[in-house]
């Protein structure tokens, strides 16, 4: 995935390229790498579960710096906020997206919303471009605000690092190519940005198939901040696999259609997820818990679909 990512713009850096088509088709080539390096690389890295090696979940980790993001926010937004609080709104930071879309039952909706299952492909598709241009800041500002970040010192200094590395970021996958490559400016920053509409589509698609979906149990907690489920079920109410038996695809998103093993035991390789689920959905049965599966990425897309209508409405 690195690989895929990394050569395409390796070659758009050196100016060999002269043709639009070539451009833009290694750019959308590169934008698949990113999100596989999301998926597949710095995911099963930051969770710890890539190597059994410290220093290589480390190293792998910092791929994450490749694609423009810190490991920082991703840590806290998902590790620690979006695996312990899953589909609880206002805890769960996945769940906090712009007031134009809706996509818990618990959010307020306005007219506008009738429309999401239209609209909400193309936010998707600029999640990353807004991911690496200013969330991570104004996450790493509220992180602090919320006591997640303890030291103004180390505050300071994931900042400094994020600015720092933002702007290697563009450096190589954008300013250089404009520099390099012998076509109009915008026709590269066209590019660039369809790199990256590719890359957040896939992203925003995979992660909200597994909780976004008709399936899918939105708790709040009560007056004492508890909710009438303990974690595990918690986690298989609020979760969705899809296309198990999809062996490709399960490869491209590093497992993440099998949601609900990773959410069980995100300290474990996704390597293991598909026999895990065999385990997990005799269990789920013995018990008389749910356990969400759609058979194919349509159905899982049509699903989500239907979810975000339905949310438009009700």
């Amino acid at each position: 995935m690195i690989s895929m990512f990394l050569f395409p713009l390796l070659i758009l850096c050196s100016g060999y390229i002269s043709n639009t088509i070539a451009v833009f088709s290694l750019y959308l080539i590169s934008g698949l790498g990113m999100a596989g390096i999301g998926m597949s690389v710095m995911h099963d890295a930051l969770h710890g579960t890539f190597s059994s090696s410290k220093t290589m979940n480390k190293w792998m980790g910092w791929s994450i710096y490749l694609i423009g993001a810190n490991p920082t926010v991703w840590k806290i937004q998902h590790n620690v906020l979006h695996h312990t609080y899953t589909n609880i709104d206002e805890a769960d930071d996945d769940l906090h997206v712009p007031g134009i879309l809706r996509i818990s039952p618990d959010q307020n909706r306005y007219w506008i919303h009738r429309f999401q299952f239209v609209y909400a492909w193309i936010l998707y598709g600029m999640m990353t471009l807004v991911w690496v241009t200013s969330r991570d800041f104004t996450r790493l500002t509220r992180y602090r605000n919320m006591g997640l970040i303890k030291t103004q010192k180390e505050f300071n200094r994931i900042i400094a690092e994020a600015i720092f590395l933002k702007f290697f970021y563009f450096g190589y996958s954008l300013v250089i190519p404009i520099l390099m490559i012998p076509v109009a400016w915008w026709i590269v920053l066209l590019a660039y940005f369809c790199m990256h509409f590719v890359t957040g589509i896939v992203l925003t698609v995979i992660f909200q198939m597994g909780h976004i979906m008709p399936s899918s149990e939105f708790p709040q907690p009560d007056e004492n901040g508890l909710i009438g489920q303990n974690w595990f079920v918690h986690q298989l109410a609020t979760t969705c696999n899809f296309a198990p038996r999809n062996r490709v695809l399960s490869w491209f998103v590093g497992g993440l259609n099998y949601q609900i093993e990773h959410h069980l035991m995100p300290h474990i390789c996704h390597l293991h997820y598909r026999e895990l689920s065999k385990i997990v959905q005799e269990k789920a049965a013995k018990y008389g818990i749910p356990y969400h599966s759609k058979k194919t990425l349509f159905n899982a897309l049509k699903s989500h679909t239907d979810m975000l209508y339905q949310l438009g409405r009700a």
